[in-house]
């Protein structure tokens, strides 16, 4: 195939293209899109409604890789404190036992005596087949 040099330039300007967009998409800032953004070739960001601003943090501080995490804000229980914890757990599942129980006693009244059928009716008495 015999390729013009035009077709050739055009042809390396756009893998030029594709390579910077592809390198600056994989950067924290993406100046690709930021000069789209000021050109006026990529779209129009709104922006933020004035309660999104404000309920949103200005930074966010996560932790870097390899910090050891600062340990709990608040200190473990004693023995004492997780005994009491139990007891209370014991006496609200008594309560909820005692209300089920009583639920359940509501209830139970015998179920009532089966309806008895009306008796069959006799067949009347018609002609037989038989001569």
């Amino acid at each position: 195939m015999n390729f013009s040099t035009a077709a050739s330039r055009r042809a390396a300007f756009l893998g030029v293209v594709f390579l910077a967009a592809g390198l600056s998409a994989c950067s924290s800032a993406n100046p690709t899109g930021e000069f789209l953004a000021s050109s006026g070739l990529g779209p129009t960001v709104a922006p933020r409604p004035d309660f999104v601003a404000q309920s949103r943090p200005q930074s966010l501080d996560y932790m870097t890789i390899g910090t050891s995490d600062p340990g709990r804000a608040t200190s473990a229980r004693t023995a004492a404190e997780v005994k009491a914890a139990e007891a209370e757990l014991d006496a609200a599942r008594a309560r909820s036992l005692a209300a089920g129980t009583a639920a359940a006693t509501l209830g139970g009244t015998p179920p009532p005596p089966p309806v008895a059928s009306p008796a069959a009716a006799p067949k009347p008495a018609g002609k037989s087949k038989t001569p």
